[in-house]
Parts: C-alpha cells; structure tokens; sequence
C-alpha cells in the first residue's frame, strides 16, 4: 500500500451534507435563516416578544407559514424539537440556550456564536433541485458569499432544469428495471447517459423522448439526442 495515492487529512473543516429535515421541528428563538428550513419543509415554531421580530419573520408569520408563540424562551420550548436556530442579543441568553440544547442533544445554531455552533448555513445558491453551499467554517461569511457569486456566474442557466431531467429520467427508469439486481446497471447507464448528454440536451427533452430512451436501456445503449428523436417520430 503507497501512502502517496491517498490524500492528506486536512483537520478543521466541517462535515458538509445536504441535511433533510423535511417535517421535522425547528424551533427558531428571535429571529434567524427562517427560509432556509422552510425551503427545506421543516415545521417551524418561532418565539420571540412581538417587538423583537424582524419584517421577515413577521411577514411568515403573518402568512401562516411558521407556528409563533410571543413570548421569551422558555426551556420547556425545547420539548419535541428536532433543531434549534437562534439570533438572540443577549449572550448569556444564547449561551444559556446552547448549554440546554447540548444536555438534551439537540443540534443548534447561535447566530454570529461559531464555538456555540453543531452546524453553519455558509453562502447558499438554489435553482430547482440544484443546491451549492460555500462555507468558511464560521470564520467570512462574507467572503463566502465573494465566493458563492463567483461560482454562480459560471454556472450554466439552465443547471436546475437539466438536473430536473434527470432525476425523472431516473424515476422513469426504476418503473421500467425495479428489481434490485439491476442497481449497478442502472446506475452504469445512467452514468452513459449523464456523459453522453449536455445540459442543453437534457433541457430538450420531453416525456415522449425519455420514455423512447429507456428502451435502449436493456441493450444497454445510449442513442445521441438526434438519433432518438428521429426514432421517436419513425414509431
């Protein structure tokens, strides 16, 4: 075994994943990335005093799209809760906040706090399914942000659609090959297709033209765009 091929652990850096939360509940204390868990179908419960709230959160309040209870932070708030965001400008209340969130492990992050921190937001670009974070571990947000743009302005426009594609072109394909031994090939010619067509392509496509690509599944052939849809109106 060569040391060399592997690469050299680099300490200080945070797990990034992209974290499902859908219908689990966020408790929010003050203020905080109330849209970020709400894009993310997380059941939302705000306190804070009516006074303390900014025009964001009162707005989703005001529409019913989080839970809002108007009143300081109570512990027995952290009952039932899967997640804590706080924004609070009291220290000692924050930290106070974090020591209860710690003793009943609930994972929590306190706004502009990073040692008080299970997690970060970081810098957040979103087009449909597509999803790129750009974190600094807490230390420039807003160079993360300097960097997200960067990122942003070389991507393609039509990324999210094109990933739209694909992920129904993957549903398509579990209906026609469900069993579990065809996993691996599934996942191969689902590879051959991703390499065989740009984004522009996978943007042109329709239903019609994905239901003619999955029968050259079984043959395990991937057709160029053209050739398919010629096929599609010869059939």
């Amino acid at each position: 075994m060569h040391e060399e091929s592997f690469p050299e652990v680099q300490g200080g850096g945070s797990l990034i994943l992209a974290w499902q939360i859908r219908n689990k509940r966020v408790l929010v204390v003050a203020a905080g990335r109330i849209l970020h868990v709400l894009n993310a179908d997380a059941k939302v419960t705000v306190v804070s005093p009516r006074e303390g709230l900014n025009p964001e959160v009162a707005y989703r309040i005001e529409k019913g799209q989080v839970d809002y209870i108007d009143r300081k932070f109570e512990p027995s708030d952290l009952d039932n809760v899967d997640m804590v965001l706080t924004a609070v400008d009291d220290p000692d209340a924050s930290t106070q906040i974090w020591k209860l969130c710690k003793e009943r492990k609930v994972p929590a992050n306190i706004a502009d706090v990073p040692p008080e921190c299970d997690f970060y937001f970081g810098s957040v670009h979103r087009d449909g399914p597509l999803q790129i974070m750009v974190s600094t571990n807490g230390k420039g947000p807003r160079m993360a942000n300097i960097i997200r743009r960067s990122i942003v302005e070389n991507l393609p426009p039509n990324a999210g659609e094109a990933i739209s594609k694909v992920g129904r072109l993957r549903e398509m394909l579990r209906k026609v090959a469900p069993a579990p031994e065809e996993g691996p090939k599934r996942m191969a010619w689902m590879v051959k297709v991703s390499d065989a067509y740009s984004l522009e392509d996978f943007c042109e496509m329709d239903e019609e033209d994905m239901k003619m690509l999955l029968t050259f599944y079984a043959p395990d052939e991937v057709p160029q765009l053209s050739s398919l849809k010629k096929q599609r109106d010869k059939s």
